[in-house]
């Protein structure tokens, strides 16, 4: 073992380091290790010691026990953090956010942005300060900020975040910056059964262009995407941001754990809803899980503990296509996910509680139970079924082809 010192903390390394030695070395806090800084978080904590040793990062992460033997580490490490990423000791302060509310901006006031910052107005008191929305048109932006600025409760004026403007050139002057923007969406009675893939290629520029502006504003902030396709456009974010102007990956920019897809909570949602209206469904309510991207991939457990491999993929099929029967109907299905992958999860992240959201892992942004400690970020761990476990796989090698 290898012992030092980093900011004031004791950190040990398997391997010997550039770094001021530990005067101390009883019991180190922070574990320093090498690997792809592209394929998870620059800094996170360990569910599981086998996380810290494994050689890349991929789905077996969120069941250790497939990573092999646990290793022989010291039991006080809380924090690892991968000294191969160029902004290691960056990541180590984007562990510890600044005390008190946030200041989030939203880009967007389309249908899902309008109604997620309705949700945040009403639900984020606690936790945030200001709202910042900026958007093309500026009469919907002084729409919201009227309407919402006259939502209050009586003689508690001050109890709801207040609804501002925000230009584009601020855009990144805040803790928590949420991409709503798209630029087409496939229209009602249209043919396309998976939409949210067919906006790929038309938000994929919006959101590399964002992202490169928030690498030029060194943004320190989480990097939300709330717009289809969820999970490749945070790949896609990460990227751009990372690049320099002759397009070298120089990993410069946001880190991994900065960019998260919010899209899961609805499908969790959405599987409690059908789970409450068939009983064969029930045991997801107490033991069920959703894992991987919002569409095509998707993996719902009727149960992590008595899986039923048959059960849970009609249950998935149910969700992955809950959108299309709103759409049957003559509507656009939004509200659900600016609420329930939008809102709500926004809010438990800014909490430090457990949420559903996509995370670099293995190199793609894949979706499951987090939650930011100051530790750095923490996903869940399971014991896994083999059937279950197959088809994690399978969505993180369908994910690895589309970017």
């Amino acid at each position: 073992m290898n012992y030092y010192q980093v900011d004031g903390r004791t950190a040990v390394s398997l391997s010997p380091l550039p770094l001021p030695e530990a005067t101390e070395t009883g019991a180190p806090e922070l574990f320093l290790f090498f690997r792809d800084p592209g394929c998870s978080p620059a800094v996170f904590r360990p569910a599981d010691p086998r996380q810290l040793t494994a050689e890349t990062a991929d789905v077996r992460w969120l069941d250790p026990a497939r990573l092999g033997a646990l290793p022989q580490l010291p039991e006080s490490i809380r924090s690892a953090a991968n000294v191969r990423h160029p902004r290691w000791q960056d990541a180590l302060r984007f562990t510890a956010p600044k005390q008190g509310k946030k200041r989030v901006h939203l880009l967007a006031a389309g249908d899902v942005g309008s109604t997620l910052l309705t949700a945040l107005k009403l639900l984020g008191g606690d936790c945030i300060s200001t709202i910042g929305v900026c958007d093309l048109n500026e009469a919907t932006v002084q729409r919201w900020c009227t309407e919402l600025g006259q939502i209050a409760w009586p003689w508690d004026y001050d109890a709801l975040p207040e609804v501002e403007a925000v230009s584009a050139d601020n855009l990144f002057a805040c803790d928590v910056f949420i991409f709503a923007a798209t630029k087409a969406i496939p229209p009602v009675g249209s043919e396309i059964r998976d939409v949210r893939m067919a906006q790929f290629a038309a938000n994929r520029p919006l959101v590399e262009h964002f992202a490169r502006q928030a690498r030029k504003a060194k943004f320190g902030g989480l990097f939300m995407v709330l717009s289809d396709p969820v999970d490749p456009l945070c790949k896609a974010a990460w990227l751009a941001s990372n690049q320099d102007e002759a397009g070298h990956l120089d990993h410069l920019g946001l880190l991994p754990e900065q960019v998260q897809g919010f899209g899961l909570g609805v499908m969790n949602a959405r599987a409690a809803y059908y789970a409450k209206q068939d009983a064969r469904f029930a045991s997801f309510l107490t033991e069920g899980r959703a894992f991987g991207p919002h569409g095509r991939g998707l993996v719902i457990a009727n149960s992590v503990t008595h899986y039923d491999d048959a059960l849970s993929r009609e249950l998935t099929e149910a969700v992955e296509t809950a959108n299309l029967r709103i759409r049957e109907l003559g509507f656009k299905p939004y509200v659900a996910p600016a609420v329930s992958s939008g809102a709500m999860q926004l809010l438990l992240t800014l909490r430090g509680q457990w949420h559903c959201s996509s995370l670099c892992l293995g190199g793609v942004w894949f979706g499951t139970r987090n939650r930011f400690t100051a530790h750095g970020v923490e996903m869940e761990t399971l014991s896994l079924p083999d059937a279950l476990f197959a088809r994690l796989q399978e969505t993180e090698a369908a994910l690895k082809t589309i970017l």
